[in-house]
């Protein structure tokens, strides 16, 4: 189970009918709270369009209905670092993607912290970060969905580098995952290619 409210409403293969999900969301929330979090998730949305000025706004508008509310801040940073890594880089993205991984932390938030925790891997250290989120998904069932995606990053990341051996592990491992979780088919798929391609890479069928 994901500890995540939001996270069915989100699919990136269907970015129409999600907006719509959240936006209807966004009309039954009764907290300025809860709408800054809807908000956050909307604005992800727009940085999956590539529309990170509009991604930019909408956490601009959010900032300013979470008031000292711990998850929704948690939110707007994670968000906010995605934002920035797309329109700067990678090491002005990296203290913001950090923030959010303590301040989920603090809330109590395990899945937006292995979130957090698989964004960080993406733009630091692949390595440290992805130790990082495993242990909170081993730890906390609410932040076990991002086994997979770690693991799936991890993967590639060891493949780019020529570590071959240890890529075959990881997606081996990533497999499982995805496999034994079930709610993510096109992320099963993906690490079952990225399985194939490293045994091609070591020369096996």
């Amino acid at each position: 189970m994901s500890d995540d409210r939001l996270r069915p409403l989100l699919d990136v293969t269907d970015l129409d009918a999600t907006e719509e999900r959240l936006r209807a969301a966004l009309a039954l929330e009764t907290t300025d709270a809860g709408r800054a979090e809807v908000m956050t998730q909307i604005a992800r949305v727009e940085v999956w369009r590539g529309r990170l000025d509009i991604a930019s706004s909408l956490l601009n508008e959010a900032d300013e209905l979470a008031g000292d509310d711990r998850t929704a801040r948690a939110r707007i940073l994670l968000e906010r670092g995605r934002v920035v890594r797309r329109s700067d880089d990678d090491a002005t993205a990296l203290p913001l993607l950090e923030q959010a991984f303590d301040a989920a932390l603090a809330a109590g938030q395990h899945f937006i912290a292995a979130d957090a925790a698989h964004a960080c891997a993406l733009a630091g250290d692949m390595v440290a970060w992805t130790k990082r989120g495993l242990e909170l998904a081993d730890r906390y069932e609410g932040a076990a969905y991002w086994r997979g995606t770690l693991l799936i990053n991890l993967g590639e990341w060891q493949w780019e580098h020529g570590a071959y051996e240890d890529s075959l592990a990881t997606f081996e491992a990533a497999l499982a995952a995805c496999e034994h979780d079930g709610r993510n088919p096109p992320l099963t798929e993906h690490a079952r290619q990225g399985l194939a391609r490293t045994m091609r890479s070591l020369g096996r069928s």
